[in-house]
């Protein structure tokens, strides 16, 4: 498990680096990614930093390869991301670099504008060809109306149309679809009603020469008479942004026009083909790199931000560094910056020298593809203080244990199962997919915790014996029907044989009453004597009294696993208390936390387990006193009351023999011996409660510690100042993350205000989390009755549906067909996804509150080491 229980031993240190070996040694760290560097120059501008001038190169070329990718993007060009992970270029290749890419971009823009000029004529042209071709429509119309019988109305538009009779002029032109009809209106008023339009829709769509987007456009021709109206008709087209084109008057000139028009077109697109496949070419070649270009452009940037959080010593040739590194990791530090040092080909050799400080270092968990989801899941709630134990190496089976407690069936948790295992099993082609939908990365992050939930609801379901709402009969039940009180055809049957036994009121054990004597006879006992072998009898199916058994011992357990589960975290306290050699919070929080809880709800824990142990049926004469069943409720009340019980004698008889029981009004579990344990209990409750509020604070004066600290060394705990050390002005600059080099003087009232508000917030929260635990029950429950209703009115339908006749089966067959996908989708989207999402929150929240606050303080600051390895993850810019 590594680091997980505690966090990585950290060490502070300073780097001493070469100018011309610094690049290739930041470079191996950044590969190796085990360091965290801290800004030494915090109140610096990022404008006035010595490689300020490589930072901003690295921009522009970062520019240039999104402008490409754009480009590669528009032409729908394939990606390929084959995983290579190239190395940083030294510092001589990023002129060669910014040479290729200036050189590219260069290309592609010439390229472009020459395409968008060879489109813009290629429209005009193919607006020129429906121009002539719309136009001669235009007048072929008008000479076949002369030959028909037209209207009055037609027969003035046809002196209209005679340009050369009555000195007409007209104007052709292009103009977009959507702005015909306001172009129509506005030539109308205008005008005068002084001007003849006709228009034609172009039945192809146009491409934009500037957007590439298709285009709708219409083929207009508007008739005139007279300089006045011309003009006016040209300013209106000017302002409407349609295009005119001259248009012969002549039906020869017009077609000798259009044969121009066609092979000028056909040139134009000779020209384009060509231009596109090299704009083509030139784009899949860069296709193949620039994955590779955008990690070199990427790492290169990485590597001189890093560098402008070193100082420079006074002779401006080394720069000076210092990082947070893992102990375990200073081996690998070491050979990774000789590295850098053999590849610069830097005879000095750089210095890292292991400093003395007192702050705070950062928290540092190793995980792996397993482990990182549950440390994710503490770490959203606060990360862990340095070398505090961490609760993810406990949530590893604490968590699904919890969610398998409220959802658990086995049915379901194997689907669940089901679906974790497939995405651990395809991780590696699921991983390369790389997909940008957030809900499906959230959910394969999770895999591992999937498959563990689904693991744990599978186990709990067979200790509720539940599988879609049913029980199965795995080691035979050990109830069986009394004889004499049910039998079918003079055989006894089992209970479990639904075919000829009915839920019905003669389930129960003969008994009778009379006055305070009862009386039991052995041979009418339905009870074997032994219980089912593992999880819940079967028999509880088809009992009357199903709900409330399963309500009561679901209720029970959700209390046991509660308190249990509080209890841990306070011992788990201890091993903070005694790994940071703190004695005075075991004396006065840990001994008295455990004695207040086991005082209060562990001892409602050990009554719960006596009254199964002694309360049951195996001893026949107790289920008969009704009456003296302890009430565990009315016990707890009483219990801080002080309040005892009357006692009572019962008779019993058995077989003949008759044996007398002592019964008490007020239900203590351990009878009159049981009540001096309780006012024991409460009387060490009461004493726990000033425990935790006076001694540690009047400890804390005594001891002085309201004063301010001396700062020691983390290595080796001695006070800095007995120690000789590296030190220099940027050791009192506080990291951007995390802690401070001295904490603050803290007064006695505060003290005094703090601890009483941690011992109210204990002492109520023992109560409270305590009954926040009964969501387990809650959840269970809900689970349950939805995956009964789902059962009883959905897929029930399907098998209890009988035909008549030789045909019946097929009938219930049909029926099942139908009703089997509203089942399963209603059963994966109610049961599997809501509740199972539900499930998961309420376990997150009992792990957060109820067991984190127990000894988890969450005060640390994350390891952030400088690393390449997130650029491989994010390879592209944002569009």
């Amino acid at each position: 498990m590594g680091s997980l229980m505690r966090s990585e031993e950290m060490a502070l240190c300073q780097l001493f680096l070469q100018s011309e070996s610094a690049y290739s040694c930041i470079s191996e760290l950044g590969e190796l990614g085990v360091v965290q560097f801290r800004d030494l120059n915090p109140d610096v501008s990022s404008f006035l930093r010595k490689f300020v001038s490589e930072v901003r190169r690295c921009d522009e070329m970062e520019r240039k390869l999104r402008y490409i990718e754009k480009e590669i993007k528009k032409d729908k060009i394939p990606v390929l991301d084959v995983g290579d992970n190239p190395d940083a270029p030294a510092p001589r290749e990023m002129i060669d670099l910014e040479a290729s890419f200036e050189k590219l971009e260069n290309e592609l823009r010439e390229v472009n504008c020459n395409a968008e000029a060879l489109k813009r004529n290629y429209l005009e042209l193919t607006e020129l060809k429906y121009i002539l071709k719309k136009t001669q429509q235009f007048f072929d119309e008008h000479e076949h109306s002369l030959q028909a019988d037209a209207h009055e109305a037609l027969m003035q538009a046809e002196q209209i149309l005679q340009p050369q009779a009555l000195h007409l002029g007209f104007v052709a032109g292009v103009i977009l679809w959507e702005k015909l009809p306001a172009f129509e209106r506005m030539l109308w008023r205008a005008c005068r009603g002084n001007v003849f339009l006709k228009q034609s829709v172009i039945d192809e769509a146009l491409e934009d020469p500037v957007s590439g987007d298709a285009v709708n456009k219409c083929v207009f021709i508007v008739f005139f008479q007279g300089d006045q109206l011309k003009t006016r008709v040209r300013k209106i087209c000017e302002g409407f942004r349609a295009t005119l084109y001259p248009c012969p008057e002549s039906p020869a000139e017009r077609n000798e026009m259009s044969l121009g028009v066609m092979t000028r077109i056909e040139d134009l697109n000779t020209v384009l083909g060509q231009t596109n496949d090299h704009r083509h070419r030139v784009l899949v070649l860069a296709a193949k790199n620039i994955q590779n270009w955008f990690i070199k452009v990427k790492k290169i940037k990485a590597i001189y931000h890093t560098l402008n959080m070193f100082n420079l010593d006074v002779t401006q040739k080394c720069l000076i560094a210092e990082c947070w590194c893992a102990t375990s990791d200073l081996d690998k530090v070491h050979l990774a910056i000789q590295r850098g040092q053999e590849n610069s080909g830097s005879t000095i050799p750089s210095i890292l020298n292991r400093m003395a400080t007192s702050r705070k270092p950062p928290t540092y968990h190793r995980t792996n593809k397993f482990t990182t989801v549950f440390q994710s899941l503490i770490d959203a709630y606060g990360i862990s203080s340095y070398q505090e134990v961490n609760p993810a190496s406990f949530s590893i089976i604490t968590f699904p244990f919890l969610f398998s407690v409220m959802f658990g069936d086995f049915g379901h948790g194997f689907i669940m199962f089901l679906a974790g295992l497939w995405m651990v099993l395809r991780e590696r082609q699921l991983q390369a997919n790389k997909s940008d939908n957030e809900i499906w990365n959230m959910f394969f992050g999770g895999r591992y915790l999937i498959l563990m939930m689904g693991a744990f609801s599978v186990y709990a379901g067979f200790v509720y014996n539940d599988i879609y709402s049913l029980s199965i009969n795995i080691f035979g039940s050990s109830w069986r029907v009394p004889e004499g009180i049910y039998s079918f055809d003079g055989e006894v049957k089992d209970w479990l044989d639904r075919a000829t036994l009915e839920p019905s009121p003669y389930h129960c054990v003969d008994q009778n009453v009379d006055n305070r004597t009862y009386v039991l006879n052995y041979s009418t006992a339905s009870y074997l004597g032994s219980p089912y072998p593992f999880g819940i009898d079967p028999i509880w199916a088809i009992a009357t009294n199903k709900l409330t058994f399963i309500n009561s011992f679901k209720m029970k357990l959700s209390v046991i696993l509660g308190v249990l589960h509080m209890m841990f975290g306070i011992w788990v306290g201890l091993l903070n208390h005694t790994f940071f050699q703190n004695t005075i919070n075991i004396l006065c929080e840990f001994i008295p936390q455990v004695l207040f809880l086991t005082c209060t709800f562990l001892y409602l824990v050990v009554e719960i387990f006596y009254k199964w142990i002694t309360w049951s049926d195996r001893k026949p004469e107790f289920e008969t006193l009704t009456g003296c069943s302890p009430n565990l409720l009315i016990g707890m009340i009483n219990m801080y009351l002080f309040t005892k019980g009357e006692y009572n004698n019962v008779n019993v008889t058995i077989d003949g023999q008759t044996t007398s029981y002592t019964c008490s009004s007020g239900n203590p579990v351990f009878g009159e011996t049981g009540e001096l344990v309780q006012t024991f209990l409460v009387v060490v409750t009461v004493v726990c409660i000033p425990w935790l509020l006076v001694p540690k604070p009047f400890l804390l004066w005594r001891r002085g510690y309201t004063k301010k600290p001396t700062p020691r060394n983390i290595q080796t705990g001695q006070p800095e100042d007995e120690e000789e050390i590296i030190h220099h002005d940027q050791l009192q600059i506080n990291d951007e993350s995390g802690g401070e080099t001295h904490e603050e003087e803290e007064s006695i009232g505060d003290i005094v205000v703090h601890q009483a508000i941690h011992t109210i917030e204990f002492c109520l929260g023992c109560v409270s989390h305590t009954a926040s635990y009964l969501r387990l029950w809650a959840l269970s429950l809900a689970h349950g009755q939805l995956s009964e209703v789902l059962w009883s009115m959905v897929l029930r339908i399907g098998l209890s549906t009988n035909g008549h006749g030789g045909g019946r089966g097929y009938i219930g067959a049909a029926v099942l067909v139908v009703v089997f996908p509203f089942w399963a989708v209603l059963t994966i989207a109610i049961l599997l996804a809501m509740e199972g999402l539900s499930a998961f929150l309420h376990t997150l929240r009992l792990h957060w509150v109820e067991f984190n606050s127990k000894f988890y303080k969450g005060e640390g600051y994350g390891f952030e080491p400088f690393t390449f390895e997130h650029l491989m993850d994010d390879t592209s810019a944002p569009e």
